[in-house]
């Protein structure tokens, strides 16, 4: 599965926005925090407006800020914002994909796949990651995958602190 540097920079942008306490942020503030183009942030901002989970304020005090509470915005929505659909095959949806044997049960895979990501994706809120007070579920997939990595490759990685 791969994360589009768009989808990153979405959701990192966003993060600073739900950060901001409702203040409007510019941009260009935002661009020099999380080390992302201005013109690309601009572009990607762009399509955030359009599915509405940000306004602009015109103004010396103007700038981005969220449509509605963080609480209230999920990862799920930012990912569809900036990348369509969760998860296809090809570009094609996953109704109605039908493979010839012996990969006949291919389609399952694929649809187990996506209904993971659904399923994280739609229950983290930007205010949880924020936060960094994830869903009990989503930290436990957190952890056994860093305990995972670590017994393959040791070190270890970020905490993830489940949501209480």
């Amino acid at each position: 599965m791969r994360i589009s540097e768009r989808v990153d920079n979405a959701v990192r942008a966003m993060a600073e926005l739900a950060a901001g306490d409702g203040n409007a942020m510019k941009a260009e503030l935002i661009s020099r925090g999380q080390g992302i183009s201005l013109k690309y942030l601009l572009d990607i901002f762009r399509d955030l407006k359009r599915a509405e989970l940000v306004r602009s304020k015109r103004g010396p005090s103007g700038g981005f800020v969220l449509s509605r509470a963080a609480a209230e915005i999920s990862l799920a929505d930012i990912f569809r914002a900036v990348d369509g659909p969760l998860a296809d095959v090809h570009d094609e949806s996953l109704r109605g994909l039908e493979y010839p044997a012996p990969a006949e049960a291919l389609p399952l895979v694929w649809m187990a796949i996506r209904g993971s990501l659904r399923l994280v994706l739609e229950t983290v809120s930007l205010a949880d990651l924020v936060a960094g007070d994830l869903p009990d579920d989503v930290a436990g997939l957190a952890a056994a995958y860093r305990q995972t990595t670590e017994d393959r490759y040791g070190g270890s990685s970020s905490t993830v602190r489940p949501k209480t």
